[in-house]
């Protein structure tokens, strides 16, 4: 039995259940409501609408088409269909991760398009400044959005060998360069927004593994080079770092060890006061998609980061199509896989806002995280175990869910006038099938 006893309130429940770029299929942006019924809290905006920012979204290329224009025209830029997305994010209550770079170009074998280095970084900043000034400060016919994060390219780390890297064709060095003036410009520009990056391709070389190849050891060894390498440049040079991101496509206690190692190279560095978002995740197994237990591991993940010295974490990805990273919405009938019913439970908890400490021991294969408010407690649960478990909460619940086979999420319990003949709410316990979650809300039990 798993026994889920409540102690003392502890911190804030974190946003870790974010996500990578929002669903939306052509220009109809109805689907991105379904963020806003999950309570999802950021949309990482990179790789937004397939290959090249499909040439309309978000990509600096994209958002300014000649880079021989003037930055301070508000002709020189092209919004248009940017600030369909935009408002449809707005319009729903979520708030955007902002990445200023270019799509990933997964066929650099064949030819590059974008990933040339700025040829002027001073120039390409002042871009970035015209396009932050039009999403919130309302320049250029603009808005006045809430958008905190602004992120400086994604994963120019991605690969040792500059003519097979898919995000940055240049050096490590080009990068350092273009991520310190960029950020000390706009930084200076924009002193109330968080400035960071570099959305690392992650810390997989801390772990050793025997079952990788040079190539990907090289790889591996690279990231971290680069990371150590970044850290000592801009340290040299005083540019700011509000926030640092990363990537991982591992599995959870891994996960939890970059998380670790992060914050501690962070803090060695100096950065003490920089924020970490672990800013794309993923399981890599394809087979998954559309099954509970993806839902499983995804719920699982999410309640892990709570824990960790993280500050946020964004899924990849809530886009509609085919994809092994799609993975919230069915490419076919555009309707949520049980993963997207992983989000909903966890904001169960963020919208209660306090984490309460749960005191007992919670067996191996079983992540769970307690919240309160004022009015009630909700308890999330994974069962990544093979074996149904039973769980006794120390709650008084109000309204228990778990993730039927189909994905919806099915009532099982539910007070309020709506109970089970017989049932002692106080001593009740409840069975989670494997690889499958478990939502408890009500109050303490005195």
């Amino acid at each position: 039995m798993t026994e889920i006893k409540l102690g003392k309130k502890l911190g804030n429940i974190k946003p870790m259940h974010g996500v990578g770029q929002p669903p939306f299929v052509g220009i109809n942006f109805s689907y991105v409501k379904y963020l806003k019924d999950a309570g999802i809290p950021f949309s990482r905006l990179h790789d937004v609408g397939g290959w090249y920012g499909a040439n309309m979204y978000v990509d600096i290329p994209n958002l300014f088409r000649d880079f021989s224009a003037d930055p301070s025209d508000p002709e020189s830029y092209d919004f248009a269909f940017t600030d369909i997305l935009m408002k449809a994010l707005d319009d729903n209550g979520v708030e955007p991760f902002f990445r200023l770079g270019v799509t990933i170009e997964n066929n650099v074998e064949i030819r590059q398009y974008r990933l040339d280095p700025p040829a002027d970084p001073l120039k390409w900043a002042k871009i970035c400044e015209g396009v932050i000034r039009h999403y919130t400060q309302g320049w250029a016919n603009g808005f006045f959005y809430k958008i905190r994060y602004w992120e400086i390219w994604n994963e120019p780390d991605n690969a040792p060998d500059m003519m097979k890297n898919p995000m940055w064709r240049g050096t490590p060095e080009q990068y350092y360069e273009l991520y310190d003036v960029s950020a000390r410009y706009l930084k200076e520009k924009f002193p109330e927004l968080k400035i960071g990056g570099y959305a690392s391709c992650g810390f997989y070389s801390i772990i050793e593994s025997a079952d990788r190849s040079e190539e990907t050891k090289r790889r591996f060894d690279y990231f971290l080079d680069f990371f150590n390498g970044f850290l000592d440049y801009i340290k040299k040079t005083g540019a700011p770092l509000d926030f640092f991101s990363w990537h991982s496509y591992d599995n959870i206690d891994n996960t939890k060890a970059y998380a670790g190692y992060c914050r501690r190279r962070l803090d060695e560095a100096g950065y003490t006061e920089t924020e970490t978002f672990c800013n794309e995740w993923n399981h890599n197994e394809a087979a998954w998609r559309g099954t509970v237990s993806h839902a499983a591991y995804i719920e699982g993940m999410m309640l892990a980061m709570q824990d960790c010295p993280l500050d946020g974490a964004m899924f990849y990805d809530a886009r509609i199509g085919t994809s092994i990273y799609g993975s919230l919405f069915s490419p076919l009938t555009f309707k949520p896989f049980p993963a997207y019913y992983a989000f909903t439970f966890y904001n169960e908890l963020y919208k209660r806002g306090t984490q309460v400490e749960i005191t007992s021991p919670v067996q191996d294969g079983v992540y769970a995280v307690a919240a309160e408010d004022e009015d009630s407690v909700a308890v999330v649960l994974s069962n990544m175990t093979p074996e149904t478990i039973t769980v006794k909460a120390d709650i008084i619940p109000e309204k228990v869910l778990t993730l039927s086979p189909n994905g919806e999420p099915t009532r099982v319990w539910y007070s309020g006038g709506h109970t089970f003949a017989g049932l002692a709410f106080e001593s009740t316990s409840m069975s989670v099938d494997p690889q499958n979650i478990l939502l408890i809300v009500g109050r303490r039990a005195k």
